[in-house]
């Protein structure tokens, strides 16, 4: 409770750290080591953030000391500060892999500039407790990285960045009539003052409208169903770092905006969301893993796979009991720290080849060039990102099972099993491709040293670490965040917002 400034300083060291790489333009080892700094000075506001809400309860700071609903307040609660932890974690092994990469892009002065104004829009998107100022957040997040997307190395960058900033010219669309809807309706546009008018049992006409122009926003930042087809493109061709936060924490704000839905600001409205979310999420489960089991590019699969990953998280926020819940928020935990760390493998292995490329049958056989550890690496990832027991992605799935079966939702529930199975199916194939198969003629020629594994290493230490040795205080962390957002006035009082009337 009160004033925070560890909540303010998860935000502010990115963007200081922005502003002092620009200082060093000149000098691009300086600005890596300066965004390096500042990422783990961001990171370490933010468990602190994470420890004092889950010992003295929601975390806040008004900004300008503008007291709301008037001014802008950051609020972290239980869900807000987890989302922020691991948003900073994956941030810091971005930062590592860039400086030992040797892509052009990355000597560009501008590259750690914008990566960590996405980290700022990323933070920013998961603190903020006001619903304009989220979307600001998002905004900066696109634009940086469509700006990092369009300066990659690979040819079809640019085509990849124009694409998606039209699609994504139609979620800031219907998330502004969200935002212009809900402020007409309620007069507000502070989260906590809106669910707090929304609780007394005061349904405004726009209210319905609201919900749904604000999902449809949310779905297409987490690239669901029908607005997904922007994704493969943009996070195959942009640079390994930011497709690696790309496809493990950029597409989580949209789950976290969607949770925020059905948990505070939608409550009567959240079973008929939660309907359409489950649907969407089987969609995506089925078309994201036979996607990826066709696909010709090993960035490309994982792209494909961030589909089904989502819908298994959607599902889980679909079925909307307790437990399917804490398998929602496990899943998107666990998820951003396989993801992040295959697609940097998979860019350590594009590394080795002078056409830097990931297409399967240019890179048949390349792991013979490669360091003995990154196989290992890459077989770990996979078969924790298919749920194989003891890894952090079987207690993903284990979570959400157990909501499943909770819901007695069988259909959805095999679906689900079969998807996993899926997973292990293209994962496993890939890695015996690329490290299994002798090379043949149609291989692409490669160098004798590539990208540094240090960054993929780490975080699939994480992920032997989160299932193995953290498993059971994790679980134990969701299920406390779970209770808390299950109750809407515990945020709603931390805000600390006038009483009505005069």
């Amino acid at each position: 409770m009160g004033e925070n400034i560890f909540v303010l300083g998860a935000l502010v060291a990115p963007l200081a750290g922005a502003v002092v790489a620009l200082l060093f333009a000149k000098n691009n080892h300086a600005q890596r080591l300066v965004g390096l700094i500042s990422s783990v000075v961001a990171w370490i506001f933010s468990t602190m953030v994470l420890l004092q809400v889950h010992q003295t309860g929601v975390q806040t700071y008004e900004l300008g000391n503008w007291a709301p609903p008037y001014g802008i307040v950051l609020v972290a609660d239980s869900l807000g500060g987890l989302f922020a932890f691991m948003v900073t974690t994956i941030m810091i092994g971005g930062m590592l892999y860039t400086l030992h990469s040797h892509d052009r892009c990355m000597t560009y002065p501008a590259f750690v500039p914008l990566f960590l104004l996405m980290e700022v829009g990323l933070v920013g998107a998961m603190l903020t407790g006001d619903l304009f100022t989220l979307f600001v957040f998002m905004e900066l997040m696109v634009l940086a990285s469509v700006s990092l997307t369009a300066i990659s190395d690979d040819q079809f960058g640019l085509e990849a960045a124009l694409k998606y900033i039209l699609i994504s010219s139609m979620g800031t669309l219907f998330l502004l009539l969200g935002i212009a809807a809900m402020y007409a309706a309620l007069g507000t546009l502070n989260m906590a003052d809106m669910a707090r008018i929304l609780l007394t049992g005061q349904r405004p006409f726009l209210a319905p409208a609201s919900a749904l122009m604000l999902l449809c926003a949310f779905l297409l930042k987490s690239a669901v169903f029908p607005f997904h087809f922007w994704q493969p493109d943009f996070h195959t061709t942009a640079p390994t770092p930011v497709s690696a936060m790309l496809s493990s924490i950029v597409v989580k704000v949209g789950v976290y905006g969607i949770i925020r839905l059905v948990t505070l600001l939608f409550i009567v409205e959240a079973p008929l969301l939660q309907r359409w979310l489950a649907l969407l999420g089987i969609i995506g489960v089925i078309f994201g893993s036979l996607g990826a089991l066709r696909t010709y590019n090993a960035k490309r699969m994982l792209a494909y796979s961030t589909f089904a990953q989502i819908g298994f998280i959607l599902v889980g926020i679909g079925w909307g009991n307790t437990l399917a819940m804490i398998g929602a928020i496990v899943y998107a935990f666990n998820h951003a720290f396989i993801k992040s760390s295959l697609l940097m493998l998979m860019g350590v292995v594009a590394s080795y080849t002078k056409v830097k490329t990931a297409n399967f049958a240019s890179i048949v056989g390349i792991g013979h060039k490669l360091p003995p550890l990154a196989g290992w690496l890459v077989l770990v990832g996979g078969l924790s990102l298919a749920g194989v027991p003891p890894l952090n992605g079987f207690i993903s799935k284990l979570a959400l099972i157990r909501g499943g079966v909770a819901q007695q939702d069988w259909v959805n529930l095999i679906l689900l099993v079969s998807a996993g199975i899926l997973t292990l199916i293209y994962t496993v194939r890939a890695w015996q491709h690329i490290f299994q198969r002798a090379p043949i003629p149609e291989t692409t020629p490669t160098k004798e040293a590539g990208d540094s594994l240090l960054a993929p290493m780490l975080l699939i230490s994480i992920c032997l670490i989160l299932g193995i040795v953290l498993a059971e205080p994790l679980l134990q962390l969701v299920t406390e965040t779970v209770r808390e957002i299950g109750d809407p006035n515990t945020y709603i009082s931390a805000v600390r917002l006038p009483p009505e009337g005069p």
